[in-house]
């Protein structure tokens, strides 16, 4: 091989000579990646400045891997060579990774961490006539670590999920996409591979064709709709509204109302329009009662743009979850307040059970997000007052009102282990609570706080499922009223569901577990997964759109995290 005094390759150099020189220096700086990546990940001096100066351009890409560790995988001492060139010039794949990375915003990323342009100018810079066979070791390495923390992004996540949620820790997934990378390249196989890097949850490929839905949407903006005038006015069926027509157009936008509905004379907020608000109420959160109020008004008028915000985080947040056995499982979305019990936690579209579930208060007492394992289900459970509840509560009241612990049929334990029971409160009494010698629970019963029946799921927070007496409470449509576990509205039908494949325990026989006032441990026989999950943007089984309001501001917090 012929080389000028800059030690490149003349132009008139045959193109696959450049490569096979390329791949010598690709080989080189192989030898001398996983030091090099390390001194420029902690911020150091590489000690052979020389030697490795071909991977320069990549430390920073390697840093911002999940494991750096992922390119000496790709790039093994010994054998390997580019993924990208064949001897001929780039491969396929090329254009395929490249093209990936651009449309990172079909998948809920965004392409700015990739930056496929300058990409695409140091491939094309590399492959040049007059280009050092270094720039192609260096250009071959670029578009893998680039493409590696793409797919770790589609993999993982682009945050910890215990960064946002600290009790949110999940079993570790693997990264098969690191060994595979190199075959799927030189095979034409990346677009499987990008495929195979995405959670195969229905929901999450549902949530994916949304994005893209109101992504076009947003891109199409129609006039906000007129405020209403005054702080307290309300818009009624059969009441006039100057924003009639922009509302019926936004509304057939958004699915809720039929292309074909008619216009309603004389700018009436007609039952046809009313019908349609209705659902959007539904969709979003809001009592479904057809009128525009300003809690309306404000969802009706949120920039479309905020939900594409708002499906990329529910993208995100799926990333997290780990990949489940097959067999049941119970998931619950604060946000909506809801519970749903699958067949095949593997299948979204298996859920047989769903219903409204109450959560912890906002601000005060906030439901953490975490997976937890229902191993048992405890029929007429003894309430354990927590001790923060005690401090803050109980005490204060017994202190006022000692009659208080008997008419909630409650009583004080000992915590020594001797059984010493108390069913009456005077001065010595409150003082041992103060001192921690007693606790207070609240026996079986009508009046119990958990209802007929525990779902048992250990934890280190003490959060676990439960019946409960304030059935009212679960007609409200904002359902965060309780000290952060999570209350049931049809503990029965929930009971059957994890007690199923055990043919003793009919429906009858549950109810009469639950009414008898007898404590009773069921132990399961197989542990099943319980996610208490969070994400204000839902799509159920029918393809139905669904936003819900931050109550916990938790889509604040993940914004700003990927905002960094």
């Amino acid at each position: 091989m012929r080389a000028g005094g800059s030690g490149r390759p003349t132009p008139a150099q045959p193109p696959r000579h450049r490569f096979r020189a390329a791949l010598f220096a690709l080989g080189l700086a192989i030898a001398v990646w996983p030091a090099a990546a390390r001194t420029a990940a902690s911020g150091g001096a590489p000690a052979a400045p020389a030697r490795a100066a071909p991977y320069a351009a990549t430390a920073g890409e390697a840093a911002r891997l999940r494991n750096p560790g992922w390119l000496a995988q790709v790039y093994p001492s010994a054998g390997g060579g580019p993924v990208w060139f064949a001897p001929d010039g780039p491969r396929p794949g090329v254009a395929v990774a490249l093209r990936a990375l651009r449309a990172a915003a079909d998948r809920g990323l965004r392409p700015s961490d990739y930056d496929a342009d300058a990409l695409d100018r140091v491939l094309r810079d590399a492959t040049s006539p007059v280009a050092d066979p270094a720039a192609l070791a260096r250009a071959d390495a670029a578009l893998t670590a680039t493409f590696l923390h793409f797919l770790s992004d589609l993999r993982f996540g682009r945050v910890r999920a215990q960064d946002i949620e600290p009790h949110f820790r999940t079993a570790a997934k693997d990264a098969p996409f690191v060994a595979d990378l190199r075959e799927a390249a030189a095979q034409g196989r990346l677009d499987a591979l990008i495929d195979a890097a995405e959670p195969s949850f229905p929901v999450y490929a549902r949530l994916r064709a949304l994005l893209r839905r109101y992504r076009d949407l947003a891109m199409r903006p129609a006039a906000p709709l007129p405020a209403i005038a005054a702080p307290h006015t309300k818009v009624e069926p059969g009441d006039r509204y100057a924003g009639v027509p922009a509302l019926r157009d936004l509304l057939v936008r958004l699915g809720d109302l039929a292309p074909d509905a008619p216009q309603p004379a004389d700018e009436r907020y007609d039952d046809a329009l009313a019908a349609a608000v209705t659902r959007f109420q539904a969709r979003h959160g809001l009592a479904p009662d057809g009128v525009l109020g300003r809690r309306t008004m404000a969802a009706l008028n949120e920039p479309l743009a905020s939900r594409v915000t708002q499906i990329e985080l529910a993208l995100e947040r799926l990333r997290w979850l780990p990949e489940f056995a097959a067999g049941p499982a119970i998931a619950i979305n604060v946000p909506s307040f809801q519970l749903w019990a699958f067949d095949d936690a593997r299948d979204t579209r298996s859920a047989t059970l769903s219903m409204p579930v109450i959560v912890g208060k906002a601000v005060k007492h906030e439901t953490p997000m975490f997976i937890g394992s229902m191993r048992a289900v405890e029929f007429s459970p003894y309430w354990n007052v927590p001790r923060n509840i005690l401090r803050n509560e109980t005490l204060p009241r017994l202190a006022r009102d000692p009659g208080y612990l008997e008419r909630e049929e409650m009583e004080l334990v000992s915590t020594r282990g001797d059984g010493r029971l108390l069913t009456r409160v005077d001065a010595a009494a409150l003082e041992a609570l103060r001192a921690g010698e007693l606790r207070v629970r609240q026996r079986p019963g009508a009046r119990n706080a958990l209802g007929g029946v525990k779902f048992v799921l250990p934890n280190t927070m003490e959060i676990y499922l439960h019946g409960t007496p304030a059935r009212e409470l679960f007609e409200r449509t904002r359902r965060d009223f309780s000290h952060g576990c999570i209350r049931v509205r049809d503990p029965a039908a929930l009971a059957a569901f994890v007690l199923q494949g055990r043919p003793e325990w009919t429906a009858e026989a549950i109810d009469a577990a639950m009414t008898s006032g007898r404590n009773r441990t069921v132990a399961l026989e197989r542990a099943i997964p319980v996610v208490v999950f969070y994400t204000t943007a839902v799509v159920d089984s029918t393809g139905r759109a669904v936003f819900l309001p931050d109550v916990y501001g938790h889509d604040r917090r993940l914004l700003s995290a990927l905002g960094k």
